[in-house]
């Protein structure tokens, strides 16, 4: 790749070059001679070590070259990500938003049919079912009528039943969509700081690269592919995490079947127990079925994890880095693992390199997960704790709500 600095380094070749050119041999004596190849082969080994630095400083260079291309694609891949998050979170308020004018129209229509009802009633008043009873000819007339009160109580029963749980669903939904644009919001800020970085990063990389355009264009290539490559690798993680969950369920509800099955059997045999002649208790013999666990491992990693969880609720807030009175996504992480003597930077981006990458399967509490702008601390069991948006605060959150760039395994 051609950089700037080449003909300078095409100066230095030529320099060795001539280096290279061996003093001629004028010696008249086997001594003289002597001595003319020693000196010879002194300037021969100098020179050796001349090519040797620069071979060194080549290889530096396109090391160097490498790793600022690398720099780009991340970059590059860290903004692609964010707006698919932005494009896919957009797409969910929509359909929420149709969710929720829905249930909005079948509240309003319940609550006008439960308002003629009620006026009904009023009109109506409890003399008219006691006429009723009243001018019922027979016994079984009065039983018929009866039957038909009661309905009419279930019935309005029903309504209300029905429209106080339309009026739960439209809260529920309403929060939903408030949530949903709070979190839109932050990734719009996430996304204006990664482009305001990524400007200043390729005006640097314009500078120092010949073939600016070129680069950037494989850039944009390869950050595209690595994209698509995250997308799919986190939605199988996401799949194989909905299985587990799935295995998970139906254990425990075997277990329960299973602790119920005991108890009957218990409460069976405490019966024959208490009917026998014998009298008298017996041990009742029954099995405790352990639960299952759910260990987070243990060390400075679920210290910090342990940690960072005892400031949910707390306020976020942009730029931020107080725990207590609020803190953006970098600002929490980054004081987090101060209180443990571990100095991190500042910026999202920054901490996506810190400590040593792992997988995702490897993930262990305190390690640190990257989204691309948004930072969190894993806690285990498939969970983050983070800043995550004005609205929610500090929070736990499923590992794979976003697409996963990188885990940072810090301690």
């Amino acid at each position: 790749m051609k950089k700037r600095y080449t003909k300078g380094m095409y100066f230095l070749l030529a320099f060795i070059l001539c280096l290279l050119v061996v003093e001629p041999i004028s010696a008249t004596t086997i001594s003289d001679l002597q001595e003319d190849i020693k000196k010879n082969q002194s300037q021969l080994d100098k020179t050796k070590d001349k090519i040797s630095d620069v071979q060194d400083a080549q290889e530096g260079v396109e090391e160097e070259i490498a790793d600022l291309d690398t720099e780009i694609v991340s970059i590059l891949t860290d903004i692609n990500l964010i707006e698919d998050a932005i494009e896919d979170k957009e797409e969910e308020i929509a359909a929420t938003q149709v969710e929720y004018d829905a249930a909005v129209a079948d509240k309003e229509e319940q609550y006008a049919s439960m308002k003629i009802r009620i006026q009904f009633m009023y009109e109506k008043g409890e003399l008219s079912y006691l006429q009723m009873f009243f001018g019922s000819s027979n016994m079984g007339d009065m039983v018929n009528k009866a039957n038909y009160v009661e309905e009419l109580y279930k019935y309005d029963r029903r309504l209300l039943e029905e429209y106080e749980e339309t009026v739960q669903r439209v809260a529920a939904l309403q929060d939903r969509l408030e949530e949903d644009k709070s979190e839109l919001e932050t990734s719009k800020t996430e996304l204006e700081e990664g482009q305001a970085y990524m400007e200043e990063m390729l005006a640097q990389k314009k500078e120092e690269y010949e073939n600016y355009n070129h680069v950037l264009a494989k850039a944009r290539q390869e950050a595209a592919s690595y994209t698509a490559k995250i997308k799919q690798e986190t939605a199988q993680i996401r799949k194989l995490e909905e299985e587990e969950r799935k295995r998970r369920e139906e254990e425990e509800r075997k277990r329960k079947e299973e602790e119920e099955r005991q108890r009957r059997e218990q409460e069976a045999l405490q019966a024959q127990n208490q009917e026998s002649e014998e009298g008298g208790s017996s041990e009742s013999g029954s099995k405790e079925v352990p639960k299952p666990s759910s260990s987070g491992g243990g060390g400075k990693g679920q210290q910090i994890a342990d940690y960072a969880c005892k400031f949910i609720g707390n306020p976020y807030v942009a730029g931020g880095t107080s725990l207590t009175n609020g803190a953006d996504c970098s600002g929490f992480v980054m004081s987090v693992y101060k209180e443990f003597g571990i100095s991190l930077p500042r910026s999202s981006y920054a901490q996506s390199t810190a400590g040593t990458g792992v997988s995702y399967s490897e993930a262990r509490p305190g390690d640190v997960i990257y989204y691309g702008g948004h930072v969190g601390i894993y806690i285990g069991n498939g969970q983050i704790v983070h800043a995550s948006t004005e609205r929610t605060g500090i929070k736990i959150t499923s590992a794979t709500y976003r697409n996963i760039i990188t885990v940072r395994r810090i301690v």
